[in-house]
């Protein structure tokens, strides 16, 4: 049997993160979450995971400091950015620090695992 995908997302809005990982658990993929920046690159040292599932805008460290620590310590973590501030500005910055794709909230289940798959290269 194929391992599990390790996907860790990150949230500061609670609600958003039980129903994100459900989703994506009950789609086959190990899922942790993260409440902010700080839990998150915790989680990062700790663990390896292969797809994270960011929001950009989150109190204390944002979702950039984040993908920029990704990018230094773990760069083969694919990033996935989740945003509810939808802007080009935001995509094009995430994009040039290297996060694979980029998700406008509210999302649709089938964009954020249409996401997944394509880091993933599946």
């Amino acid at each position: 049997m194929a391992e599990k995908s390790r996907v860790l997302v990150v949230d500061d809005e609670e609600a958003l993160r039980y129903l994100l990982s459900t989703e994506l658990a009950a789609e086959g993929y190990e899922v942790e979450t993260a409440g902010d920046g700080d839990e998150a690159i915790e989680a990062i040292k700790q663990k390896d995971y292969d797809v994270v599932l960011l929001d950009i805008k989150m109190p204390r460290v944002d979702g950039f400091e984040v993908l920029k620590f990704i990018k230094q310590n773990k760069p083969e973590i694919k990033v996935i950015m989740l945003t509810a501030y939808a802007d080009v500005k935001n995509a094009i910055e995430a994009l040039k620090l290297g996060a694979s794709d980029f998700v406008s909230k509210p999302y649709d289940l089938e964009d954020i695992l249409t996401s997944i798959n394509r880091a993933l290269g599946k």
